[in-house]
């Protein structure tokens, strides 16, 4: 059919009545806008044949048609063949290069011989041609040498060159110079505005990009498509509310330019932009209602959903457009989709995407979504998969070998974890900040101290710590370092960043300090900080509580309030501690509303809550919170039975252990030592007795030495000393103090000297330091009137300087704490108290003499 046209058109021009060059120079123009170059070489060969290639008309038709298709050869050499170059031929010339990255020098050097000739110059059109390409290249310094060329012609009011000039000093950065530009021009089109506002959001300047848009209106000037895809996206960040009424505000101007509805570009940028508002209800309606959806609009809406954690409808709108036959899957939607799967546990859907991206040799060479692949099969736990995937890309960029040490410290493989790390320096790929966080985290939880100051010492030597403008590996090197018992090296970095800290660079410190019981000095940090967040003031409530300092901790817990910062479920969890120290129900119950009325729905707070008010004696509240929690979990049911066996409830306990167990909970190291303690403290001794025993046959759980312990003192509550103590002469491993001091007060209970007296030669070769101990020791040979021993027990305990802490109570009354300490006076009430208690005294003595 081509041949055929061909010969029509060869016939027409041979047959000279017909012959007319404006035919043969259209018909040129048409194989230059459908690219087809052998039609156009076939008629160029007849223009020579018939000699009308001395024809200016046709010559540049067949320059244009050669420049679009692309065959910069032919037309360069077509170019050197002719003898007189106007300006038109040299822009045509120069435009076929434009459109190559490969002949951008080619396109320079064919400016500047234009440049240098007298004749033709430059025209506006040809610098129009030139600048883009000039920015593009990143060469700014002959960008600018044109620029005085054309203020020196008077070309750089032109429109035309304004907007290239413009748009090249935008893309470099220099927005001072763009503005200058954008200022000069005087007859300022819609490109212009639209040039100058992509140069102020590209340069991250919003406000003036918002200014300006709103200039734009004033002066008249009509936005079209670009100007609203340009403005659209900066909307979110305006924040929530604003964003949102802008964006709104935009769709209503759009929707009233039926023009504008028209363009997908238009309706891809709104809903971007309702999808970034979180304005769901108004990004979907946007969409169904679009007359033709594009891959973009696509992709837009699942990313929108993907980015915003609404996995399912992700899931659903992907699989609607699987069954569209338009457009298929791009790279940009399946590193949004793959992310979605392991959220949802589905491994289906993944491992058809793995299979539709190997049946497509593009996507299998797109490095984006290998990695998307072996993050989706890391997070789905299948780290075998993870593996076989990362080893068969030949493409590995860092993000890859970052994806891969991030699922590899996640399932604490080490070898595998050094391996690759190793590789990684091997295969000569250049680690980043991300790459050593991934080490430094690591290292950190497997207490490796010695790699931590390798990592730190390669990034030293790297610049790495030193080029982040946010000083996150350095904040990671200082937790580190505090986790590996290394503060000294935690202060040195902390005290190196001097104006660099930031409010996780203090809390990490502060971090550090408190997990060491340094209050003192995790205060100091606290006090000296212009910013704080909640998790600074979680951290301080928890330096307090933890350290005995019950009133500080509730002062700090006020103070947090009163800077208008909400507590979370961590600063309850922080507090908590503080309640039974302080044994006060009441600001348990405070705590217990907040929870409420916050929504803090947290299964360990829960259990928290429960422990708290098992301690506060207030077992009602805390059954009552535990038959009300619907959804109960091991921590729950451990803090329940735990109550019960506090206040000796051993049957209430069990009986939550076997209801636990019929829900087909496994049980776990913490409940069995809670319910071994119930049995104890009840005198439930074959009850406690099967329970350990169904620990390995029954739940495959070893016993560790607090399970024996539990066991030793399950039978010496019991009366049963010698099976106690021979039980502890069977165990698999050495008693420790805790377990001879055990059996020892059941000596002293029981009246078993003798066996006590071969248990305390046991205790003080293991714990001679602790007077307990001796005090027991002392009073069994005192019940059996063995005063020379009991004599001995006191001379060493003075030899050794061992000394009874002072014993110390406290009660809390009308919101009040009261401390009494032995030997203390200081009680403001301390007389109404004595009296009070006289009376009782008196009392009771009366109530015995009348009995008698």
């Amino acid at each position: 059919m081509k041949n055929e046209v061909v010969s029509s058109i060869i016939q027409k021009i041979q047959n000279p009545t017909v012959a007319d060059y404006q035919v043969l120079a259209n018909v040129l123009k048409s194989c230059a806008a459908i690219s087809d170059r052998i039609l156009g070489k076939a008629l160029h060969s007849s223009v020579i044949k018939l000699g009308h290639h001395s024809c200016q008309f046709v010559t540049k038709a067949l320059l244009n048609m050669y420049a679009k298709c692309k065959d910069l050869d032919e037309c360069q050499k077509l170019f050197s063949q002719i003898k007189y170059s106007d300006t038109v031929t040299w822009n045509i010339v120069l435009s076929g290069f434009t459109g190559s990255r490969f002949h951008e020098t080619e396109m320079t050097r064919l400016f500047n011989s234009m440049h240098r000739a007298h004749y033709p110059k430059p025209s506006s059109v040809t610098l129009a041609i030139v600048i883009p390409v000039l920015a593009r290249s990143g060469a700014l310094g002959a960008g600018k040498s044109v620029h005085c060329y054309a203020i020196k012609y008077g070309l750089d009011c032109k429109t035309l060159v304004g907007n290239a000039f413009l748009s090249m000093y935008a893309k470099s950065g220099n927005i001072s110079d763009a503005a200058a530009t954008f200022h000069g021009i005087s007859d300022k089109d819609v490109v212009s505005w639209n040039a100058m506002i992509a140069g102020f959001i590209e340069n991250k300047l919003t406000d003036r990009a918002f200014e300006l848009f709103r200039l734009m209106l004033k002066a008249f000037i009509l936005p079209n498509y670009a100007t609203i895809a340009n403005i659209l996206p900066i909307c979110p960040s305006l924040g929530g509310i604003a964003g949102y009424h802008l964006g709104r505000q935009i769709h209503c101007y759009v929707f009233r330019r039926t023009e504008l509805l028209s363009e997908v570009t238009v309706i891809n940028a709104l809903l971007s932009c309702y999808l970034r508002v979180g304005n769901f209800e108004g990004a979907e309606t946007l969409f169904r209602n679009m007359k033709s959806k594009d891959l973009v609009s696509w992709n837009s809406i699942i990313a929108g959903y993907a980015v915003n954690g609404e996995w399912l409808k992700t899931l659903d709108i992907f699989r609607e457009f699987t069954k569209e036959e338009m457009s298929e899957p791009d790279s940009v939607t399946l590193v949004s989709i793959l992310p979605a799967c392991p959220q949802l546990n589905n491994m289906l859907i993944g491992k058809q995407i793995h299979g539709y991206v190997i049946r497509h040799c593009f996507l299998h060479q797109d490095t984006s979504v290998i990695n998307a692949l072996i993050s989706f099969y890391a997070k789905c736990g299948n780290i075998k998969e993870a593996c076989h995937t990362f080893s068969l890309t030949s493409n590995k960029d860092v993000i890859s070998w970052n994806t891969m040490l991030d699922a590899l410290a996640e399932t604490q493989l080490h070898e595998e974890f050094i391996n690759l790390l190793k590789g990684m320096f091997v295969e000569g790929m250049e680690a980043d900040s991300i790459t050593l966080l991934a080490a430094v985290r690591y290292f950190a939880n497997i207490s490796r101290v010695d790699k931590v100051k390798e990592a730190h010492g390669f990034s030293v030597r790297s610049g790495i710590m030193l080029s982040d403008t946010e000083p996150t590996l350095a904040n990671a090197l200082l937790d580190a370092y505090a986790k590996c018992c290394n503060l000294n090296y935690a202060n040195r970095i902390f005290e190196s960043l001097s104006g660099n800290k930031n409010v996780v660079t203090c809390n990490s410190m502060i971090s550090g300090f408190v997990n060491y019981g340094l209050h003192e000095d995790a205060h100091g940090i606290f006090k000296r900080m212009t910013e704080r967040d909640l998790t600074t003031w979680n951290l301080m409530v928890r330096a307090y509580a933890e350290n005995d300092c019950p009133d500080q901790a509730v002062s700090l817990f006020t103070e947090l309030q009163h800077h208008k910062m909400r507590p979370d479920a961590m600063t309850i969890l922080s507090l908590l501690p503080v309640c039974a120290q302080m044994a006060s129900s009441n600001l348990l119950k405070q705590c217990h509303a907040y929870v409420i009325r916050s929504f803090l729905d947290d299964v360990y707070l829960i259990g928290a809550l429960i422990d708290v008010y098992s301690k506060c004696a207030t077992l009602g509240y805390a059954y009552k919170l535990f038959q009300s929690s619907p959804a109960k979990d091991l921590v729950m049911f451990t803090a329940m039975v735990g109550g019960y066996a506090m206040h000796g409830m051993g049957e209430e306990a069990l009986g939550i252990f076997y209801h636990m167990l019929e829900l087909d909970f496994k049980p776990d190291h913490v409940i069995i030592t809670t319910v071994l303690s119930a049995c104890s403290h009840a005198g439930l001794v074959d009850e406690g007795l099967k329970i350990f025993d169904s620990m390995e046959k029954t739940h495959q759980i070893k016993p560790s030495m607090e399970h024996y312990a539990c066991v030793v003192d399950l039978l010496a509550r019991g009366g049963r000393i010698k099976d106690a103590f021979s039980f502890v002469t069977r165990m698999p491993f050495k008693a420790n103090a805790n377990i001879w001091g055990t059996l020892l007060g059941a000596c002293k209970t029981h009246q078993e000297v003798d066996i006590g007296r071969t248990v305390a030669g046991h205790l003080l070769q293991v714990n001679a330091t602790d007077i307990g101990n001796y005090i027991v020791m002392s009073n069994l040979y005192a019940a059996d009137a063995r005063w020379d021993e009991v004599l001995e027990i006191r001379k060493s305990m003075k030899t050794r300087d061992l000394k009874k802490p002072v014993g110390c109570s406290w009660i809390e009354v009308e919101r009040k704490k009261n401390v009494f300490a032995a030997g203390d006076y200081s009680h403001p009430q301390r007389r109404l108290i004595y009296e009070t208690l006289r009376i009782l005294d008196e009392q009771n003595k009366e109530l015995y003499e009348y009995e008698l």
